[in-house]
């Protein structure tokens, strides 16, 4: 019984880690955002919309339309 809670117990806190993150970035030559599943690690990309983390695609592809730098002109 121990070996089930201990099991239970430890998926508990592994099952956040798995799921995706999204980043709402900016292309620094095109100026085009996009929304990324990985936090880009290369500098011609940007992450804007205050580096704030989104935990779906739809949360961010909506969150996009609102950030200043990322709306058309």
């Amino acid at each position: 019984m121990k070996h089930i809670a201990a099991a239970i117990l430890l998926m508990a806190f592994a099952t956040p880690t798995l799921a995706a993150d999204y980043y709402i970035v900016q292309d620094s030559s095109s100026k085009k955002c996009s929304v990324v599943a990985q936090k880009p690690t290369t500098t011609t990309t940007t992450v804007v919309g205050d580096g704030k983390v989104y935990t779906s695609q739809t949360e961010a592809e909506s969150a996009m339309k609102t950030v200043t730098v990322c709306q058309s002109k």
